[in-house]
């Protein structure tokens, strides 16, 4: 045994150890067994030979390549073992033999996976490993005595060298903040991997999602899905994605799916997965979560909450919003009114002075005085005290995805133009005019949908949205098929011109070379009278020495 490790000191050195204590008692081994007594237990009898037994805590001689863990629970003791004790006539005693390896003992030499939000919930966890990894060594010692609380006689194994490579696994923020707050952590994790959500729905990509499907459904023993079937949940993954170009990689809700649309075709006896069992799992998945969203429609469609899908009114839009419930978002309408009078107080945001609204609604807001003073205040004071309000809504509205919906109805309120209550708005504006892309844009088409759908289609509704938006579309089949019929129509707009004039059926109208809009457009008339109350206010100078002092 020398000579087979005599590349190892710290063995030849225990080796000779062993040998010593042998020859110091071999009286030990000279003894003739004895019988136990009825007042002596087994361990007694084997208590002097286990000095000479071998703990083995980490056995890899069957492993191929390095060892891989994945440490699910990483406490303390999980990650750096443990001293068992045993009692003995109402006295915990130890041993080496009782010593336990953890997580780091079986990954030395490897990879160790641990999540990291479920590292930092375990005390010590995260201290000691950070130490182990700095000191390239790793010590099995009791948590008390890491803390310094707990000081008593008993055994101080020697430190193991490590060499092993932690894995990290976690969201965005949680990496953030460990980077920015945890001195230690840039230098201990120095390679980020960022992973995304979604992938791009190329040929080959989408020749990849059929396999993995075809490999799930032989994992969980579940019937095949058909070319159709195939097709629908590639259909349903750019849904998740919200977008016409992209597939999700959010597996774990694609396979949900397929188990359900497994079960909807074992009760049919069919042969394999079509695509009508994925459509009713769909369905079936939305319908056991939209009951707030049945309730809204039901509160719409018996007035309690007032939305117009038909005639006309002069400074009411109906702006769309999505409420998000965690494994469900839907789109909900909400009537959008603006109030026009003689001021200078500008374009007052009711929400924002209720502390309902949040500071991305409020920029949204605010964004609309510098697109009013640009397009209309260049020859003149911008002097107007605008009114904006979301009507009947009693939660925190944030997101600036209205704010089109609110400069429409202003620009209605202005110019006396009614606006269609026939067609529901979504979109952002920048100070320049341009509509820009939102969120959820296929839950808020869908809502309005089936607000129209409860109260009655007239194959005048629809929905503007943002043309950016256009291919994020990812819609239900039947308002797809109810597009196709003419029973409800989607607009999509570059420019608030673009937008005024669809929902007013009236020109915007250009501004000429001397700085005037061509006559009896929806421009001119704000214009005209913007102009008129900024001459008006000129009447009672008395308001505006009183409004500066405040």
């Amino acid at each position: 045994m020398n000579e087979k490790y005599k590349d190892f000191l710290e063995v030849v050195k225990y080796i000779e150890n062993v040998k010593n204590d042998l020859l110091e008692n071999l009286a030990q081994f000279l003894k003739e067994p004895e019988a136990p007594t009825p007042f002596q237990f087994l361990w007694m009898k084997e208590l002097p030979f286990r000095r000479y037994e071998v703990n083995v805590i980490v056995d890899n001689s069957e492993l191929k390549g390095a060892p891989v863990v994945v440490e699910l629970n990483p406490t303390y003791q999980n990650l750096f073992g443990r001293m068992e004790k045993e009692a003995q006539f109402g006295v915990l005693t130890t041993d080496f033999t009782m010593i336990r390896g953890g997580s780091l003992h079986k990954a030395n030499g490897g990879y160790l996976v641990l999540r990291v939000e479920v590292l930092l919930q375990n005390p010590l966890s995260w201290d000691s490993l950070k130490r182990a990894l700095t000191s390239r060594k790793v010590a099995v010692e009791e948590p008390g005595e890491r803390l310094g609380f707990i000081s008593i006689k008993g055994l101080k194994p020697e430190p193991i060298p490590l060499n092993v490579k932690v894995i990290l696994i976690g969201n965005p923020l949680l990496y953030q903040m460990l980077y920015i707050y945890d001195m230690d952590f840039l230098e201990l994790f120095k390679v980020k991997a960022d992973f995304d959500t979604i992938m791009n729905r190329t040929e080959e990509n989408m020749r990849k999602y059929a396999a993995f499907v075809c490999a799930f459904c032989r994992k969980e023993n579940l019937r095949h899905l058909d070319a159709s079937a195939v097709a629908k949940v590639v259909e349903y993954s750019s849904r998740i994605a919200e977008d016409q170009e992209k597939l999700s990689t959010r597996f774990a809700e694609i396979a949900d799916i397929i188990r359900e649309a497994n079960f909807y075709a074992t009760q049919e006896n069919a042969k394999n997965v079509t695509a009508d069992h994925v459509k009713k799992a769909i369905e079936e998945k939305v319908y056991r979560s939209n009951l707030i969203q049945d309730k809204i429609k039901d509160m719409i469609k018996r007035n309690f909450l007032l939305i117009d899908t038909e005639g006309e009114a002069v400074g009411q839009v109906n702006g769309l919003s999505v409420i998000g419930l965690g494994d469900f978002a839907f789109g909900r309408p909400s009537r959008v009114t603006a109030s026009i009078g003689m001021g200078k107080e500008g374009i007052i945001d009711i929400e924002r002075e209720a502390r309902l609204g949040g500071p991305i609604h409020t920029k949204g807001v605010m964004i609309l005085s510098g697109y009013l003073a640009e397009k209309y205040a260049q020859d003149k004071p911008l002097s107007l005290s605008a009114r904006l309000v979301f009507e009947q809504s009693y939660e925190e509205i944030e997101g600036d995805s209205a704010s089109s919906t609110e400069l429409y109805a202003i620009l209605s309120a202005l110019s006396g133009l009614p606006i269609k209550q026939n067609i529901a708005v979504t979109g952002s504006v920048n100070q320049k005019g341009e509509i820009q892309a939102i969120g959820g844009v296929n839950e808020k088409i869908e809502g309005f949908y089936e607000v129209c759908k409860a109260k009655g289609l007239t194959g005048k509704q629809g929905v503007l949205i943002p043309e950016s938006n256009v291919q994020n579309l990812m819609l239900k089949e039947e308002i797809i098929d109810a597009v196709k019929a003419g029973k409800f129509h989607i607009y999509s707009v570059k420019t608030i011109e673009e937008g005024i004039e669809i929902l007013t059926g009236v020109e915007a109208g250009s501004r000429r070379s001397d700085r005037t809009f061509e006559e009896k457009t929806v421009n001119y008339l704000v214009n005209e009278r913007l102009k008129e109350i900024a001459e008006r206010l000129r009447e009672f100078p008395e308001f505006i020495v009183e409004r500066r002092k405040r």
